[in-house]
């Protein structure tokens, strides 16, 4: 006997108005003010006829579940398929019914925004608890109700989890420490539970309004089917660390090989994009080439013990237009043995050539969040582990754990009004590296309290960790609200101090201050290996775009470091032109020592005395550097006058530094043969002067000659022979200048004559 519920839901535009006709038999009587958590566990199975949203008649599909106006899952995309199969899994912490579930399909569009394929919810109420129940999912378009679209299979299994609930909320309840007043039972259940569901939250990403027209068949078929394998909450794991990933994917993507030929010259300019859920990293592009290598490693976090599928793309970059799908491949970590470097060539797939990679799946790494009163430094038993594993004599032990971090977000005050109610809904982002932690939000309040902690591994003691504010948004992408960026260095153990939030680019500050308190543990001797290898990439960052203040910016960077070598050399030509007596004698003789003496181990020397200096200068109180505070200040003339200086120099300094290259290069191409007959005998003599005479006698020489010149000649023109050489050199635009044109037949006077003779 099969049971069967059929639900009919109905959203209408208007929101917050809900229209339920229920058919069949369901589990309706599901109290809605039980404040027990549920668990919701998803396979999305495949999709049927979706409509066609690419000029090829077929889409790129990939689906998102929303509840409450959060993004909780979001599929793998399936390339060029209108009848996609996805069978993915998804377990979702409910902590009431009330929030339909929302399905929403795309197309995936690279570098344009994704077109919309359709929308579809699931009322939660209509679920029977216990129970796989198979979901048919008709997809519509709220503009376009009477469009088909296609529909989304689903397996989905609604589980309580009242008693785990209970008891969670009592421990949590007895350990939180809070210097303000007590939350709710449901805030506390909610907020250990957004731990465990952390990684399905979304920061910085665009979310559609919540709003469609579905029609849902359930049918629950009649057979013991086997439940899903879901994470069981220990309630010990309370008082140690809640880890947020369980392992690290460790990838390096070696090579192409045979890769297909999609420019008109017969080659490519491939790039990979890897997925791991949320997720990604792109590798470098590289140019005109079929067979590319990268030799590149980069890490991805592992979430489930199952391990995951790391979804590869490889793509052709085009300037100017879509790039070109070369083809996709897949990674199963589940096949895949821990603690192992795996080899893997992979075939390509809806395309030609293999991809070469080398993946490790190591266990997991301390990176964890917990609340103030589950504190790892101050259990004395956990802290002397600590200081026992970062201790001098464990240098060769695990090179990469080079120290561990330990970030109290404690609260924030002042904090601007992102919302029009004047209020703000603040949650706190923690990143270090690719590690990337966060709070629960603290709603309408411009004052929050988060009291938690994050544990870190350190990887890079020069590495700098970033603390962001964010205002979170039911429909829409979050609000920036301020960020602070403190290098691991600059920290001063177990001190509590306000940081001053400052703007996205770090330059000045907003609204708002932050108080956190943090310690560093770490191996010096570690971290002083791992600063000789390359630094990790970070593979969520934002792309570079034009911007006229960052390029004034960095054009005043420039010209400040030129300035320092352009004083260097007046100061070393005020000597020659002895413009100070003593200074230009005492330069003298220290010249002509040092270069009588000179061994190979000065210049380090030289170099270590240089730091020297700079150090006693800086404890003494006599350090007059400067930091760059001026250009933000600026009015809009004095920017665009600023800005047109800025192009006007770049351009003659480019064209200065192409002279030169062209000049050098058209005395070996013998464009002026006097010029390259004349640097033939330049150079046969500077030969036989060097195999003959030592260079020191020569370097000795030139300086007497330098220091004496002025007291010899007083009123000589200093000049530099191999640049007043070069001058006469013609450039490439010269030589096109001074190139002589032929003559039109047409147009010779001889031709004219005789014509007009005619």
């Amino acid at each position: 006997q099969h049971k069967t519920c059929k639900a009919v839901s109905v959203c209408s535009l208007e929101p917050g108005s809900i229209k339920i006709n229920t058919a069949g038999t369901s589990n309706a009587e599901v109290p809605f003010a039980d404040p027990g958590m549920y668990q919701l566990d998803i396979t999305l199975r495949r999709g049927q006829s979706l409509a066609a949203r690419d000029r090829g008649g077929t889409s790129d599909p990939y689906v998102k579940f929303k509840i409450g106006g959060k993004e909780v899952f979001r599929s793998k995309i399936i390339h060029k398929n209108l009848n996609p199969v996805w069978e993915e899994k998804a377990c979702i912490l409910v902590d009431h019914l009330r929030e339909p579930l929302y399905i929403k399909v795309f197309d995936y569009d690279f570098g344009l925004q994704d077109d919309f394929m359709g929308s579809a919810f699931l009322d939660l109420t209509q679920l029977e608890l216990n129970r796989p129940t198979d979901v048919t999912l008709t997809l519509k378009d709220p503009h376009y109700p009477d469009h088909d679209l296609g529909i989304i299979l689903l397996s989905v299994i609604l589980t309580p989890k009242e008693g785990e609930s209970r008891d969670v909320t009592m421990l949590m309840r007895k350990s939180w420490k809070r210097s303000s007043k007590e939350l709710s039972e449901n805030e506390v259940v909610g907020s250990y539970f957004s731990v465990k569901s952390l990684f399905w939250r979304t920061c910085g990403r665009p979310a559609l309004p919540v709003l469609g027209f579905c029609k849902a068949e359930l049918q629950s078929p009649y057979c013991k089917n086997a439940q899903f394998q879901t994470q069981s909450l220990r309630l010990s794991d309370l008082h140690r660390k809640s880890h947020l990933w369980r392992g690290i994917v460790s990838i390096t993507l070696i090579e192409g090989r045979d890769l297909k030929a999609m420019d008109s010259n017969g080659l490519s300019d491939p790039y990979v994009k890897f997925r791991l859920g949320h997720q990604k990293y792109k590798s470098k592009i590289m140019p005109k080439t079929l067979n590319p290598q990268w030799r590149e490693q980069f890490d991805f976090h592992l979430y489930e013990e199952r391990g995951g599928i790391i979804d590869i793309t490889a793509w052709d970059k085009d300037a100017g237009k879509r790039d070109d799908f070369i083809g996709r491949c897949q990674v199963d970590l589940s096949a895949l043995s821990r603690e192992q470097t795996h080899k893997l060539e992979l075939q390509l797939e809806e395309g030609e050539g293999h991809l070469v990679l080398l993946v490790t799946l190591t266990a997991s790494a301390t990176v964890s969040i917990s609340d103030l009163s589950i504190n790892s430094l101050e259990d004395q038993k956990e802290r002397e582990e600590i200081l026992k594993r970062y201790s001098p004599l464990r240098i060769f032990h695990n090179l990469k754990d080079v120290g561990f971090l330990q970030v109290k977000v404690i609260r924030a005050e002042g904090l601007m009004a992102a919302d029009v109610t004047g209020k703000s809904d603040p949650f706190c982002v923690v990143e270090l590296n690719n590690d990337r932690l966060l709070t629960h939000t603290v709603y309408k309040n411009l004052n929050p309290e988060w009291n938690k902690v994050f544990t870190f591994n350190i990887k890079d003691i020069h590495s700098v960790l970033e603390v962001t504010v964010y205002d979170e948004d039911r429909d829409r992408s979050a609000d920036f609200l301020g960020k602070v960026a403190i290098p691991l260095l600059s920290i001063q153990n177990g001190e509590q101090k306000a940081y001053v939030l400052k703007n996205k680019q770090l330059t000045g500050p907003t609204k708002g201050v932050i108080y956190l308190e943090i310690d560093v543990i770490f191996n010096a001797v570690k971290a002083s290996l791992r600063t000789l290898i390359p630094k990790e990439q970070k593979y969520i960052e934002e792309e570079n775009r034009l911007s006229k203040q960052l390029l004034l910016r960095n054009f005043i960077r420039m010209k400040r470091c030129v300035m320092v070598l352009v004083n260097a050399a007046y100061y070393v030509n005020s000597c020659f032109d002895w413009d100070s007596p003593p200074r230009s004698l005492a330069a003298f003789v220290l010249f002509l020592f040092v270069v009588w003496n000179f061994e190979l181990y000065m210049i380090p020397l030289v170099l270590l005395l240089l730091l020297t200096w700079n150090y006693f200068l800086i404890i003494s109180g006599k350090d007059n550097r400067q930091r760059d505070t001026d250009s933000e200040k600026k009015g809009f003339i004095n920017k665009i006058y600023a800005i047109q200086e800025v192009c006007v120099s770049v351009q003659n300094i480019l064209d200065e530094v192409a002279s030169f290259g062209e000049r050098i290069k058209n005395t070996f191409n013998w464009t002026v043969p006097f010029l390259s007959w004349l640097a033939i005998i330049a150079l046969c003599v500077f030969t036989v002067i060097l195999y003959c005479i030592p260079l020191r006698y020569i370097v000795l020489v030139w300086g007497i000659n330098k220091f004496t010149k002025k007291l010899r000649s007083p009123y000589a023109i200093d000049n530099n022979e191999l640049l007043d050489f070069l001058s006469r050199v013609p450039s490439d635009v010269q030589v096109v200048q001074y190139q002589e044109l032929k003559p039109d037949p047409s147009h010779s006077p001889y031709k004219r004559k005789k014509n007009n003779l005619g």
